[in-house]
């Protein structure tokens, strides 16, 4: 028997958003992160599938583990400053820093980990650091930029981008809007799954 007071409760308790309840891991907890993020198409992986022959090269580091890259100064200047920029960005749009691993509606096997996103997964961030002033996205970003706004179901993202010299910032981050686009996604989405056969997997 359902009491009443339980049923009120249910009725005026927000049911959690959808995107949420596709979370495989969080970086945080790297070993699930990595593992989970090691069998599937990552936004990193999607940035690089330009090509058949980039294609096969990724294959060929998802199978055998990695291209033995470890950082290097570049990359860890973004580590380090990619939490100042989300707090600049926080403060000027209703967008918060993620470390949440999702999962698509499509494929399980498709995966992004967006820097940023709003509250109903509509909007997200993408947080760049570059020693070179950039007008707009270069190709692979946009790759990475799409991936994760069909993994989400976004509609856009807050493309933002702190350019530094001998990794000092100059200046305030820049941003602008990249909208979704669904051609563009659909050409990824094919490429994915041809990934994944070269992985080794197979595809519903």
């Amino acid at each position: 028997m359902v009491r009443m007071q339980d049923s009120q409760l249910d009725l005026f308790t927000p049911a959690e958003p959808l995107h949420l309840q596709r979370i495989l891991a969080r970086s945080s907890d790297r070993v699930a992160w990595l593992r989970h993020r090691a069998t599937g198409v990552t936004a990193t992986d999607a940035a690089r599938l330009s090509s058949p022959k980039a294609l096969q090269s990724v294959a060929w580091e998802k199978r055998t583990g990695g291209n033995g890259f470890a950082g290097n100064r570049y990359t860890d200047h973004g580590k380090e400053r990619e939490p100042h920029i989300a707090k600049w960005v926080a403060d000027r749009f209703p967008l918060e820093s993620s470390d949440a691993l999702f999962h698509s509606t499509r494929e399980r096997r498709h995966l992004a980990t967006p820097d940023g996103l709003s509250d109903d997964g509509l909007t997200l961030c993408e947080i760049k650091t570059t020693s070179k002033p950039l007008r707009k996205p270069p190709a692979n970003y946009l790759r990475q930029i799409w991936w994760q706004q069909y993994v989400l179901g976004a509609e856009r993202t807050l493309f933002v981008w702190e350019q530094h010299r001998d990794f000092t910032p100059l200046g305030e981050p820049q941003y602008l809007w990249i909208d979704r686009n669904d051609s563009e996604i659909e050409v990824l989405v094919k490429r994915a799954n041809l990934l994944l056969q070269a992985m080794g997997a197979s595809t519903p």
